[in-house]
């Protein structure tokens, strides 16, 4: 299908624009080299490794994952410098132990004594350290342990102390800048996430402990603040691709968002003033619901249709306001979505197609599982 336009393709699909994504990427890179911080892009939105290879400019270094299907996925592939960036699951130990012993370094993180304790139960081959960051919780609203909690520096005094455990680095993650609406309060949120991030390595140092210091989201990076300069890594993953949701926090534009989802019109339906597509909750995110006047997605190039509800393989599309002219919709023509949150839609799809300019070039095969 090389070579082919994208209509060749059998419907739902996702397709990515790889121009889109490279620019991205540069962008973020340069962005990076400017403030004189170490990237370490998360790989939770593509989970492949051509897009992986794009974000770390062929490096295969220094990346974060969320799962440890996605950790064994890239050291097959010769990425090391793992950061597995996930409250250490204890049913998991021993595989983060095994990825631990293989590899130059991979990196577990946690925010709970208990957590500590399963490490120094199993101890590492080869007098191998278990490198540990700490996440923190700067009013982010996830994991972590609370910046102001008098427990958050016990448990950074803990690891630094803990035979064959190290204590890498603070890690927080600013997600509440999704909530936000434009570059102004998405820089009030990276502000405050990174000042308390920096006051809390002041803590540290107090007490004779110097180690990394990370923030990290796709708003906040999009639009780094200058304190982000003081930090040693910052680690954003939606932004290779971005989407919809980020367009309307304000860290890209609709233009910058590299993925779509082409469907097909399956059914008219003018009983109800509808539109069948063949993509239904299996081929786009629900995430999204009530957030968008045009329902689930965007509908590339027809501001008027509405993704209305969804069933497991079909879509309803209506009208925002008046009546469907059918003759613009064959039955079997093509329409593009736009999806509200790419990290959620990219999961539902077993292969991604690849395009420059409307023209197929090859899949990317992500890994999947936990």
């Amino acid at each position: 299908m090389e070579g082919e336009l994208l209509s060749a393709l059998c419907t739902p699909a996702l397709v990515v624009d790889v121009d889109k994504v490279k620019r991205n990427a540069q962008r973020m890179i340069e962005r990076c080299q400017e403030l004189g911080v170490q990237l370490r892009p998360h790989m939770k939105t593509h989970k492949t490794i051509e897009c992986a290879d794009i974000m770390t400019g062929g490096s295969r270094r220094s990346i974060v994952v969320s799962t440890l299907a996605e950790a064994c996925f890239y050291a097959d592939h010769g990425f090391d410098d793992i950061l597995y960036a996930y409250s250490v699951p204890f049913d998991k130990v021993e595989r983060c132990a095994a990825l631990s012993e293989r590899l130059d370094l991979f990196q577990v993180l946690l925010d709970h004594p208990d957590a500590l304790e399963q490490l120094k139960k199993r101890p590492l081959r080869d007098g191998r350290q278990w490198h540990v960051w700490l996440k923190l919780d700067c009013g982010n609203g996830r994991a972590g342990v609370l910046h102001s909690d008098p427990e958050a520096v016990r448990l950074a005094q803990a690891i630094t102390e803990a035979e064959g455990v190290q204590l890498t680095g603070v890690y927080a993650h600013c997600g509440n800048t999704y909530n936000c609406k434009g570059v102004e309060q998405i820089q009030a949120v990276a502000q405050e996430t990174t000042s308390l991030t920096l006051q809390f390595m002041e803590k540290l140092k107090a007490i004779g402990i110097t180690c990394k210091s990370s923030i990290g989201s796709t708003p906040s990076c999009s639009h780094p603040v200058k304190d982000m300069a003081q930090l040693s890594e910052v680690h954003p993953g939606n932004y290779v691709f971005y989407d919809v949701q980020q367009s309307l926090i304000g860290s890209c534009s609709l233009e910058d968002v590299a993925v779509r989802v082409l469907t097909r019109v399956i059914g008219h339906c003018p009983h109800r003033n509808q539109l069948l597509i063949d993509c239904g909750w299996t081929g786009i995110s629900l995430d999204g619901a009530g957030k968008l006047p045009t329902g689930y997605a965007v509908i590339e190039g027809h501001p008027n249709l509405k993704l209305l509800s969804m069933t497991q393989e079909h879509g309803r599309v209506e009208p925002i306001s008046g009546p469907l002219d059918y003759s613009k919709y064959p039955l079997g023509s093509l329409l593009t979505l736009i999806p509200y949150h790419s990290c959620a839609t990219a999961m539902m799809h077993p292969v991604y197609h690849v395009h420059s300019e409307g023209r197929l070039l090859g899949k990317w095969t992500p890994t999947r599982g936990w």
